[in-house]
Order: structure tokens, then sequence, then C-alpha cells
């Protein structure tokens, strides 16, 4: 255990030196070309809390996704109104082994606070030694992982794996809630298919285990991805008198509309977004001013300003291309040229700023094919200037 907690410290004292030297430009690119957005007083609310975490009105967060939610991306989440931001799911089973890349997820900032570290596995052991490892981390809270649908998770019994061995998702969520100090919560699906949808019993299990908080993907594992997610029984779970504890929707929010929809309809506590933020780390933005124009409340804001500096008020074409390449940049200097390029390509496939440009098809396979960063920054600067002409 200390030889990890040595070799997790000095990770993660690189990570920070580095994320600090880049914290003066965080807000460079937009400086000179946009108007800031006021600061407001904060009005009373009720506020949603897991454990002692306190959260703002109607929050949102941003999902825990492998090869996604790296720190770079978390930062930007964050900067652009991201209420909790959570890391990439860790195996248990790899991080008692020592495995230096699964070591290296847990590495945090003080900046993405607050911050989540999710696990998974199925071995009841593992699972609880995993979670006293992440404790010394230092996150804010630890996510059990009960909902990955993957056939190289959840076929092998872990994930959403557990929906078919309930009795062992429970003792595992017992467990690790007695091993560690830290709030734990838990993310799961409806069920395993549509014939065992069982969450609004399990819901008050997990809830009778100690966890602190629940995230409902509004999906079964048999559905993976596809279809459309069902906020019907997030609902039921939420209007149930015996449930206490934060109830967190997630599936399908591509929209700031969808977002205060999820709220109005199903009375969630908070939201959570996951695959709509790729190549999209402003959605956070977008939602969060929808919600606090509609409820006079920008209740966010001074936190914004406090870790990550000011946001513009509205966001153009290069605005957005700017944050890209921003997030391009971090990425290849945080691993290196070639990773980093790979490691970007899945924002500037499903980004939403280049949709519906006309004749784009070669552009975009160049882009997507480019493995320097001279040849990608090229192409991307081709772009700009054929659509600010």
């Amino acid at each position: 255990m200390a030889a990890k907690l040595r070799f997790f410290l000095n990770i993660r004292t690189k990570e920070q030196i580095f994320f600090q030297q880049h914290q003066t430009f965080h807000f460079s690119l937009f400086a000179f070309h946009f108007f800031f957005v006021p600061l407001q007083p904060q009005k009373q609310h009720l506020f949603m809390k897991i454990g002692n975490i306190e959260f703002g009105p109607r929050p949102v967060f941003l999902a825990p996704m492998e090869d996604v939610t790296d720190i770079g991306f978390r930062l930007l989440c964050k900067r652009f109104g991201a209420s909790m931001v959570y890391t990439e799911f860790v195996s248990a089973e790899a991080l008692i082994r020592d495995v230096k890349s699964t070591l290296q997820k847990l590495t945090i900032s003080d900046e993405e606070r607050p911050v989540g570290i999710q696990i998974y596995g199925r071995d009841i052991d593992a699972m609880v030694e995993a979670a006293k490892i992440v404790e010394q981390a230092g996150p804010d809270l630890i996510d059990l992982n009960f909902g990955c649908p993957v056939k190289k998770v959840a076929g092998k019994g872990a994930g959403a794996g557990m929906l078919q061995n309930i009795p062992k998702m429970l003792e595992i969520t017992r467990k690790v809630v007695d091993a560690v100090k830290l709030p734990v919560t838990v993310k799961t699906r409806l069920g395993w298919n549509h014939e065992q949808l069982i969450i609004t019993e399990l819901a008050e299990q997990l809830q009778d285990c100690g966890i602190q908080a629940l995230t409902i993907h509004g999906r079964t594992r048999s559905q993976m991805y596809t279809g459309q997610a069902d906020w019907t029984l997030i609902g039921e779970v939420k209007r149930n008198p015996r449930i206490h504890i934060p109830i967190i929707g997630n599936g399908d929010i591509t929209s700031a509309e969808e977002a205060q929809q999820a709220f109005d309809t199903y009375g969630v506590d908070a939201i959570m977004i996951g695959r709509a933020t790729f190549g999209r780390p402003w959605i956070f933005k977008e939602v969060r001013d929808y919600l606090d124009q509609n409820h006079g409340d920008r209740s966010d804001c001074a936190k914004l300003a406090e870790h990550c500096g000011p946001v513009p008020m509205i966001l153009d074409f290069n605005a957005k291309l700017d944050i890209l390449i921003e997030q391009l940049r971090i990425n290849v200097e945080r691993i290196d040229e070639k990773r980093g390029i790979l490691h970007t390509r899945r924002h500037l496939a499903a980004t939403p700023i280049f949709k519906g440009i006309p004749n784009f098809r070669p552009t975009r396979i160049a882009m997507l094919r480019a493995e320097t960063m001279p040849e990608l920054l090229a192409i991307l600067e081709d772009i700009r200037t054929l659509l600010t002409q």
C-alpha cells in the first residue's frame, strides 16, 4: 500500500505542475473577443448534498467514461459549468495489481473539485481494497460502477453484470461503505433486460447499504446504448417516499431543453451528461445558462469563476474551435503527440461544430487521419478560414 501511494503521489505532483503551468492561459483564447458573464447575487435554495458536498440548484454532472474523462477533459467541463466530474472508471483488479496506467487514472486536481473516482469489479475483497487505495488519492467521493454494459466488463460479472447477482452487488456495496470514510455512491441501470426491471426495489436496497446518492441510467443492460432512455422508472424511484438519498438521472440528455425537462418532469436531484459531451465540453454552459435563466439563479457562476476564471457570454464557431484546439494541445503535452492526437480524434469526430458544412467529407477524413500536430492544426485552421471568410 505504501509503495502504491508513493508512486501515485509522484504521478500526481507531475500532473499538478502541468496544469498549474496551463492555468494562466485557460481563458486567453477568448479574452479579446467576448464579453464576460456578470456574476449575480445567489438566491436561497434547498441545495442537494452528497455527504458534506453541497451543490447549487439543479446540478449537472459529467458522467465517468473510459478513454474520455481524463483530467484535461474534466477541467474543460468544469470550466464550462459542470457541477461535479468523475474520472474514467478504474478496474479494482488492476488497481490492486499496481498496473501503472490504472494508477495514473487516480490523478486529480483541486481545480476540478468536487470530483469522484469510480471503480468497478466483481470480487468483493478486491473492491474493498481498491476503495481504500482510491481514498488515499483524495477524491470527494467514491462511485461504484454497477452499470457499464460492455461485454469485457459486464460479461465478466462486473459493471452491469452485477444486475444478475444482486446479493453480491449489495455485499460489495455494504463492505465498501464500511471500509472508507468518504461518501460512497452507485451508478447502475434499470435492470438486466425488460423482463427484469428491478431498479425501484434495488434503489431501496442500495440505500439501506449506506450509499449517499444513486445515479440511474435509463436503459437496461441488454439495450446497451440503443433505443431511447426511459426516465419513467427514474421518476418512480425519486417519488418513492422511502427514498431519501439524492437521485441522479442519466441517459440521452443532449440539450438544455432536455435537461430542464428531466428536472421538471421526473423531479431528479441532478442530471448526468455522458456522450453528448464528446467534442462539446461547452454543453455544460449551454445547459447551465438555460436552467439559470429559466429559474432566475446563477448560483454556480461564483464557483466557476473562482476555480477557472470567467467564461465568455457567447461561444461562436471560432471560440468552440479554439476549445477543441486547446483540448488537443493539452492531450499532446500530457501524453505525447501520437497518443494525444488519437485521444482527441473521438472529440473531433463527434463535435457538432462541423456538421452541415458542404462537401466536408474529404476534409473530415484528412482531419481524422492526421498524425502530427502541424498537419492537424493546419487542417483545423483551413476549416476556420473557410467558414469565416
